[in-house]
């Protein structure tokens, strides 16, 4: 009996534009994922490719090589963490220029999310990647949690990274309620300063922080899979009884990804 493939994930890159000159990359831009992500998604039997960008003006051509080249030979698609959202991808200018985000980051992941749905490709997104969906939709973010929202608690600390967690409250009713029928509130990593402000259209929230109402996790309710979390899942190590067990999460997605590949 012939064994059927792995599903293919298509992993979207983080891109380092100015590489330090130590690493001997001098002008040059560098494409890569970080090393948990795709481990996580290949503990469950699936196989990860990363997913380079196609820029008009790179030596591969759009009219030789399109997104939807790619699209069509991976089974689902999840966009990783990585530097801020540009506020110009959601039609306001930076309130300080570190906080200028990726543009060509944004555009990328975009067109990739849009082709994904084109071609009813589940897409899952991680910290960042819940954000660029909402954006992807019509939404806006705050672009420093800090400074828009000084009410809110801590959900970013450089210095211990990704041993800050704190508590999310599940919707009622939501994918996430299913997933997790005995949890109405669980802890979870927390390393971003941006979050969703303006829902995007045909978005619902999944989940918020309890305490100061930011929203951690989305689902697109229309013709469509996807959905974003604001927390990082694969930092979740199985066995781990003080943060949200990330298993059901994937499974869940793999599921979807192979019930639509047919």
């Amino acid at each position: 009996m012939t064994r059927r493939r792995p599903l293919r994930i298509g992993l979207s890159a983080r891109l380092m534009h100015e590489p330090p000159a130590e690493l001997g990359f001098r002008d040059k831009t560098l494409q890569y994922l970080e090393q948990s992500v795709a481990h996580w998604i290949m503990s469950q039997g699936a196989l990860v490719f990363m997913v380079p960008t196609i820029e008009s003006g790179a030596d591969v051509r759009r009219a030789a090589v399109h997104v939807s080249d790619y699209v069509r030979e991976i089974d689902a698609l999840v966009l990783q963490g990585g530097a801020d959202v540009s506020p110009r991808s959601y039609g306001e200018e930076p309130l300080r220029p570190e906080w200028s985000g990726d543009r060509v980051r944004d555009l990328y992941e975009i067109e990739l999310l849009w082709e994904c749905v084109i071609q009813g490709k589940p897409v899952f997104g991680v910290c960042r990647g819940e954000q660029i969906i909402n954006v992807a939709f019509g939404g806006t973010l705050y672009q420093d949690i800090l400074t828009q929202l000084p009410d809110a608690i801590r959900h970013v600390d450089r210095a211990v990274y990704d041993e800050l967690v704190h508590e999310i409250a599940i919707e009622h009713g939501s994918l996430l309620a299913r997933l997790y029928p005995d949890t109405a509130g669980a802890r979870v990593t927390s390393i971003h300063h941006q979050c969703v402000k303006a829902l995007g259209n045909g978005l619902v929230v999944e989940a918020r922080s309890p305490v100061d109402g930011v929203i951690e996790a989305i689902r697109y309710t229309g013709a469509g899979d996807v959905m974003g979390v604001q927390w990082h899942p694969e930092f979740h190590h199985p066995g781990e009884r003080m943060l949200l067990d990330s298993g059901p999460l994937l499974i869940d997605f793999l599921r979807r990804a192979e019930e639509r590949r047919g």
